[in-house]
């Protein structure tokens, strides 16, 4: 057969059957790996030759996980990390040299921003940041010293939407490696690579295990760029485990009909906070009043399972909303198979001014829904009662 589609390959991609003809991938939780022979030994570390030597290095079930991802992107090559920031921080780490300069859309995950305004600079490593709706400002930020140029699409939390078409030809333009963090979108809805990416990251935590069981990450993209992350990442070990890996290799095979439920529940649930007079305003990519939507249009299948909305209050009206929420879970993830909401001025972003949070789209009334799989009707009771009963 010759190229098949998202859904089969998820899952009928997998490692090659033992002696045993298992139908379902085995878990091989082993260390290390032995050698036939002396001969074999030396040519295995010697050349690098394509086998399993040691798990930190590769495994035959985190190699199936990547494989899958590395089909499901239009990706060359991958590797797969212990946690979705070990992904980050590993890829910029193996790129990067002192004196090198990324420039990055300012809506990022919590812990990639404190990355790039903590630690890098700890090697002088610089990240100057765009606004998202200050694209036309990416090129005169670029220097002789930028290697990278970083984006998450749509963004954590506050779901804005970038055009990654244009990003993609700004990169190219300017010789800059860019790095695309997916993990709201996850393979099936979105594929930057197609756009112009040359590097795709996921926390794989997120949708692709999408039951809140472990912890995974993964980066792939172009085979030489990954190939300079998987010679740092074999030396500093940050590598996944072989059964976390078989975990997020099964979760794959479900993906798509996890997400396009996801999606379907989020859209009637950002339609509900629309009408809702408590509520002031709603973000959802697939909703025609969210400022990008025929970006979002563009570049996904579907507008993917996280809604943003304000609560008219503030900060005092969000607790209090959290506070009579009963169905829903209160945690600080997301792409669960249970509905989430989160309360970022008051939680996640807490420690930043008033002033650093509107910078990146965090008003003190804005709350994130990550929408489960619950019968959404359920799940729209339950944010109306909390609705309700707050003053």
């Amino acid at each position: 057969m010759g190229s098949k589609k998202f859904e089969t390959e998820a899952i009928r991609s997998q490692i090659e059957r033992s002696q045993f003809l298992e139908h379902s991938s085995p878990l091989y939780l082993t260390s290390s790996f032995i050698f036939e022979d002396a001969e074999d030994m030396r040519a295995s570390f010697a050349d690098e030759k394509d086998r399993n030597i040691y798990s930190r290095f590769s495994n035959p079930n985190t190699s199936e996980f990547v494989d899958k991802i590395c089909k499901m992107e239009g990706a060359e090559s991958g590797y797969a990390f212990a946690t979705g920031m070990s992904a980050v921080f590993s890829t910029f780490a193996a790129l990067l040299n002192s004196g090198d300069h990324i420039v990055s859309s300012r809506s990022v995950f919590g812990s990639t921003h404190s990355l790039f305004t903590k630690f890098l600079p700890k090697w002088n490593i610089t990240t100057s940041y765009f606004k998202i709706d200050e694209v036309d400002k990416i090129e005169s930020l670029v220097t002789p010293n930028t290697k990278i140029l970083y984006t998450e699409s749509p963004t954590n939390p506050a779901v804005d939407i970038l055009d990654l078409e244009l990003l993609g030809k700004i990169a190219k333009k300017h010789n800059l490696i860019f790095v695309v963090d997916n993990c709201f979108a996850s393979p099936y809805l979105q594929n930057p690579i197609k756009f112009g990416a040359d590097l795709v990251i996921h926390s794989a935590t997120k949708l692709i295990d999408g039951q809140g069981r472990v912890l995974g990450g993964v980066t792939v993209g172009k085979a030489d760029l990954i190939q300079e992350i998987y010679l740092f990442s074999r030396n500093t070990g940050p590598a996944l485990s072989p059964f976390n890996a078989w975990v997020l290799s099964k979760s794959l095979e479900t993906l798509s009909v996890r997400v396009d439920k996801h999606c379907e529940n989020a859209l009637k649930v950002s339609k509900f906070l629309e009408n809702h007079n408590k509520i002031s305003m709603v973000k959802y990519p697939f909703l025609t009043s969210h400022p990008q939507h025929l970006i979002a249009k563009k570049q996904m299948k579907q507008g993917g399972n996280i809604v943003a909305f304000k609560i008219k209050g503030g900060i005092e009206a969000g607790r209090k909303f959290l506070n009579k929420i009963e169905l829903c879970s209160l945690s600080a993830n997301l792409g669960d198979s249970r509905t989430i909401v989160t309360h970022p001025a008051s939680t996640t972003h807490s420690k930043l001014s008033e002033q650093e949070r509107l910078e990146v789209g965090i008003s003190d009334g804005l709350v994130r829904v990550s929408v489960g799989l619950e019968n959404v009707e359920d799940i729209i009771n339950d944010l109306n009662q909390a609705l309700s009963k707050y003053q």
